[in-house]
């Protein structure tokens, strides 16, 4: 839009589903922006769509269909956590729809890089462990995991998550480098929430031209523990 108001088009990260951006979608619909907040396939809202056939190009589609479903153009995309990496491989594929990309507390990947490349020594040998055994999804953390600040949003948050597919983590992620063509790109950490991966993504971002970087003094779910500031901070972005 070019009177000020956007479109945004929020992805939620591992566990979650598009009901964690309740706070930060009000605060943005009511300054007259356009907001929609997809839930990935098989999780939350879509949790009855669980298969093991889930990978990380169906939660790439269920994005690209979206904007071209909703005929969507000029669009700020965030993913907050792990869906920078599917937002990285939807620039691929609609990049001429997004004017502005945001990575919230997010992974970068490169090409030739696979989602478990990019996860903790810990995290990624549960994961392989659990594909090992045949599991098709990886139960949620609890809340504490993501720093949550406030004992009724642990309840909400405890309440709302559920298993993540475990295909999603595997086959080689193919960018030739759409997403830096973006014209707008922006990384926002989570700044009471330590992990040297996620400070990691967010030094090499600032060594690149034209990314913006920027800290909230929040948990991991900025959209929950924040989102008056982070919605300040992605129309900014946007």
């Amino acid at each position: 839009m070019t009177d000020g108001r956007h479109t945004f088009v929020l992805v939620h990260g591992a566990w979650h589903g598009g009901w964690c951006w309740r706070r930060v979608s009000d605060i943005l619909a009511a300054q007259g922006h356009r907001v929609f907040t997809p839930t990935l396939s098989g999780l939350a809202d879509k949790s009855h769509l669980m298969s093991p056939a889930i990978n990380l190009q169906t939660h790439v589609d269920d994005i690209v269909n979206l904007v071209r479903w909703e005929r969507l153009e000029n669009i700020c995309l965030v993913g907050h956590s792990y869906a920078g990496m599917p937002i990285s491989l939807v620039a691929e594929a609609v990049g001429d729809k997004i004017s502005s990309i945001v990575f919230l507390d997010a992974f970068v990947p490169e090409d030739g890089e696979t989602p478990l490349d990019l996860i903790t020594p810990a995290v990624q040998a549960d994961i392989r462990a659990a594909i090992a055994r045949g599991d098709v999804s990886r139960a949620s953390p609890p809340a504490a995991y993501f720093k949550v600040m406030t004992p009724d949003d642990v309840v909400w948050i405890d309440s709302l998550t559920t298993p993540h597919p475990n295909g999603v983590w595997t086959g080689v992620m193919k960018l030739s480098g759409a997403r830096e063509k973006i014209a707008k790109k922006s990384y926002i950490r989570a700044g009471l929430y330590p992990s040297a991966p996620f400070d990691a993504h967010m030094e090499k971002c600032a060594r690149r031209p034209g990314w913006q970087t920027q800290s909230i003094a929040s948990g991991h779910d900025v959209m929950v523990d924040a989102p008056r500031e982070l919605a300040q901070a992605l129309t900014q972005a946007a």
